[in-house]
């Protein structure tokens, strides 16, 4: 049986991909005021970031609840008996915890593995896309939850925000903390790093972001695979992903709308580059 592969909405990964692949996407959940949604499905990503910068309360985000999981997990467990979870790091979000949970539930129906990616966005959706497309070429789940932790050995992302406004507020700034205060100018270049939010460096327009992401890309030697994602800036993305196309083809970059809840921190200009680097 083939290993079904299961993450959740903040892999960023398109609805449309994730059917090609025959990935599960569980969603996270985004609140304004008493109005719940589940994220990219409830919501369009362009009425979040309207009303993300119009309304005065920001708005919360929730994880998916261990029922959440469980109902995914029991739909799946008809169809294989492994089942390979990546999920976001769980120093971002309590998602990795309620797959655990549920996982308990499933004790004799299947063999399930969590994977928390310490990621976020395309860092953790790249690593996905890799473990779905080994998962279709066959294996047990050793070997796919094997392809999974290689590729995220080797996955690097950077985000240029234009304000840490929104990080700050939702609680989490990470390791980025120490510029918030400091930044009034200048915008924030970000990375991950042990599963937070770490700073690299700081620019002072969006073009000089372009520039950073666009080197960074630049700066390896061959790249498995490549991510590019946007909040609000669509015509900085375009430009850039025909920028990119002097170090890598363009048609061949995944492309996607960072997701509301992830948008409820990075804010609505945000841009997010992610690179898997080929296996050396």
């Amino acid at each position: 049986m083939t290993v079904k592969i299961v993450t959740d909405t903040l892999s960023d990964i398109t609805a449309d991909l994730a059917a090609q692949l025959g990935i599960t996407v569980i969603p996270l959940y985004v609140r304004f005021g008493e109005e719940m949604y589940r994220d990219r499905i409830d919501i369009t990503s362009e009425d979040f970031y309207r009303r993300l910068v119009n309304e005065p309360k920001l708005p919360s985000t929730t994880q998916p609840s261990p029922n959440d999981f469980a109902e995914v997990f029991k739909k799946l467990a008809e169809q294989t008996d492994e089942i390979l979870v990546i999920t976001v790091s769980s120093k971002m979000s309590g998602t990795s915890q309620s797959a655990l949970q549920a996982k308990e539930t499933m004790k004799g129906k299947a063999k399930i593995e969590i994977i928390d990616s310490l990621q976020v966005a395309m860092a953790e959706g790249l690593v996905v896309i890799t473990a779905a497309n080994a998962a279709k070429q066959g294996g047990d789940l050793a070997k796919i939850a094997g392809v999974a932790r290689s590729a995220l050995s080797r996955i690097h992302l950077v985000a240029y925000f234009d304000t840490l406004k929104y990080l700050a507020k939702g609680g989490r700034i990470g390791k980025a903390s120490g510029l918030v205060g400091s930044l009034l100018s200048v915008k924030p270049i970000l990375t991950t790093r042990e599963g937070e939010m770490a700073p690299l460096t700081r620019v002072r327009s969006i073009s000089a972001g372009l520039d950073y992401l666009y080197n960074f890309a630049a700066g390896f030697k061959k790249i498995e695979a490549l991510a590019l994602e946007h909040a609000t800036t669509t015509l900085e993305a375009d430009k850039l992903v025909e920028r990119m196309n002097a170090i890598y083809p363009k048609e061949k970059i995944y492309r996607s709308v960072i997701s509301p809840v992830i948008g409820t921190y990075s804010g609505p200009g945000a841009l997010a580059l992610t690179v898997l680097d080929a296996e050396k």
